[in-house]
């Protein structure tokens, strides 16, 4: 069983190019046996982005657990609000900005095809 950590690492700046801070609590991985390569539940502060991105040899699901933002992918841009899944396949680029006043949570997975 693998669970996340208990205590955040805080990012100034997610998916590279992102802006503004976030909680990130990690799911640690011990074997790379498996698809998942990262597991990990993100709180993005009010303004907070993941930078746009390209996911060439892998693939990333979004779900959007609370707050509300805007989700990136391919340049096309769409509310993200609680209950949403996004699904970044393979050599697509995506990114997420939380446009609300409240932190933005979400759980984000990344798994090799």
């Amino acid at each position: 069983m693998l669970k996340n950590t208990d205590r955040p690492e805080r990012k100034a700046s997610l998916g590279g190019t992102g802006k503004g801070a976030a909680e990130v609590y990690y799911v640690p991985i011990p074997d790379k046996a498996g698809a998942f390569q990262m597991a990990t539940r993100i709180e993005m502060e009010p303004g907070a982005t993941i930078g746009y991105h390209q996911h060439a040899e892998d693939e990333e699901v979004y779900i959007v657990l609370s707050g509300e933002g805007i989700y990136i992918e391919e340049n096309e841009r769409v509310p993200a609000k609680p209950g949403d899944v996004f699904l970044c396949r393979k050599g697509n680029s995506h990114g997420l900005e939380n446009t609300g006043g409240k932190p933005l949570i979400l759980a984000a997975a990344i798994a090799k095809k």
